[in-house]
């Protein structure tokens, strides 16, 4: 099961009744339910997962925007037809299992959606009541958007990978010829006299050689 769940309003199981709801005491073999989004948000569905109680088949229909046209008027399509939950409506198989409608198995791109109707049907009357419980919808991700890791993260070089020092010195030689100065700075600190050191005096006399006359 994917991730990014939607906040969305699941609205109860309306029976569809055929026939006059006075006279007609039969038992409705059909429920809708109603996803909407808050603020008529426009969702990319990746998947619709949900636990199913005692329906045997599920049509899915999408109130889709116009991809090209955002302020048209939103249409109802059918994306999934008569989906099998029960493989026998009479007995006990798949009444109560979890299921995950994908976005591969939809019959459109479920792209732009601000309303799902779910459509139940159960023609068996061993069952009084149908419906599906805990009804979730997943936004799609895109692979692009590589779920809005900032473009820095993805230029990182690995620890154990080095980098492509073009140009540049080995930094292992670059190491060990500071370390030869640290080594050689060392010494020197510490044959270091105390005794000023003239620039061409020795012992407080200048050769003459050295002077130079101007």
């Amino acid at each position: 099961m994917s991730d990014n769940v939607v906040i969305c309003i699941v609205k109860p199981a309306v029976a569809l009744q055929l026939g006059d709801a006075k006279t007609d005491t039969s038992r409705p073999g059909v429920s809708v339910i109603d996803v909407t989004f808050p603020q008529c948000q426009a969702v990319k569905v990746q998947e619709i997962s949900f636990k199913n109680y005692y329906t045997a088949f599920l049509k899915v229909r999408l109130l889709r925007r116009n991809p090209s046209n955002k302020e048209g008027a939103a249409k109802w399509v059918t994306c999934l037809r008569n989906q099998h939950l029960m493989p026998n409506p009479h007995t006990e198989g798949g009444s109560q299992d979890y299921f995950s409608i994908y976005r591969q198995q939809m019959l459109i791109e479920p792209d732009d959606i601000t309303s799902i109707r779910l459509i139940l049907r159960q023609p068996s009357s061993t069952w009084l009541n149908f419906t599906l419980e805990d009804i979730k919808i997943h936004q799609y991700v895109s692979e692009d958007s590589e779920r809005d890791i900032p473009p820095w993260f993805s230029h990182l070089t690995p620890v154990d990978q080095p980098p492509n020092l073009r140009g540049l010195p080995d930094p292992q030689t670059v190491s060990s010829s500071i370390q030869q100065m640290w080594a050689l700075t060392e010494v020197m600190q510490t044959h270091q006299t105390a005794a000023p050191i003239g620039r061409f005096d020795v012992d407080g006399c200048y050769d003459v050689n050295l002077l130079s006359y101007t």
